[in-house]
């Protein structure tokens, strides 16, 4: 069962939970043949695992992503990987003052120190379809009445096997509605609702991770091809009531 209600971790708690998860993926790593010797670093930050690096090919991404993410206590895995040589694109949605990567293509509705283009993000995004490795909308979702429309632009423009990061504040706590410009309150079962409650012909997310802390909601999603199956019921059970 997902339990509904959640208590924030105090911040001794956060740094104990982070130096767990840095022993638990080092004990793996170092025990795994599939990612012994991979070029990857993998940071914890909140229960979140920041990972960079270079690997070889997508299907060792997606493994590193897969392993992180069956850790007990990480509720989200967000990287800025090369691939093959290439680094990714990686676009910051509502980025304000402040990137989650150095480097990342900052978008917002207002000029700001971190923002690389103005745009209206309740609109089309100004990108290219199939043209954006990773996604990031950390604190953006909440400040939109209907965020369905970007949610299916950033369907549009992620490559096969990219993936959406979500972060926002959780609707029962504080931080919700602290703020007035939330105009929307989310929940874990919000992004189930994005995956596998939308109707047939909109686009369709898989979520790899998603989870709550107490203070915030966490989800990773990538796009579902057309001819590709759904999430299992067993897959969404790792993460919805």
């Amino acid at each position: 069962m997902v339990p509904l209600t959640q208590i924030a971790p105090s911040a001794d708690r956060l740094r104990a939970i982070d130096e767990f998860l840095a022993e638990a993926w080092a004990d793996q790593a170092g025990h795994d043949d599939r990612l012994r010797g991979l070029a990857v670093e993998v940071r914890f930050d909140r229960g979140v695992a920041h990972v960079t690096g270079e690997v070889a090919d997508p299907a060792e991404l997606r493994l590193v992503r897969e392993r992180i993410g069956r850790l007990a206590g990480v509720f989200g895995v967000w990287c800025r990987v090369r691939v093959a040589g290439r680094d990714p694109v990686v676009v910051d949605l509502g980025c304000g003052a402040t990137k989650q990567w150095p480097g990342n293509l900052g978008l917002d509705i207002f000029p700001a120190p971190a923002v690389d283009a103005v745009a209206d993000l309740s609109g089309s995004l100004p990108l290219a379809d199939e043209s954006v490795d990773v996604l990031f909308a950390v604190h953006i979702l909440e400040h939109l009445i209907d965020f369905l429309p970007l949610v299916d632009e950033c369907h549009r423009v992620l490559r096969p096997g990219g993936v959406l990061h979500v972060m926002s504040p959780w609707w029962g706590h504080v931080n919700a509605v602290a703020d007035p410009t939330h105009v929307r309150l989310l929940d874990v079962q919000t992004i189930k609702g994005i995956c596998v409650q939308r109707p047939p012909g909109t686009p369709r997310w898989h979520p790899l991770h998603a989870g709550c802390d107490g203070a915030s909601i966490f989800a990773d999603l990538t796009p579902i091809p057309p001819d590709a199956d759904p999430p299992t019921p067993t897959h969404l059970a790792r993460f919805f009531a």
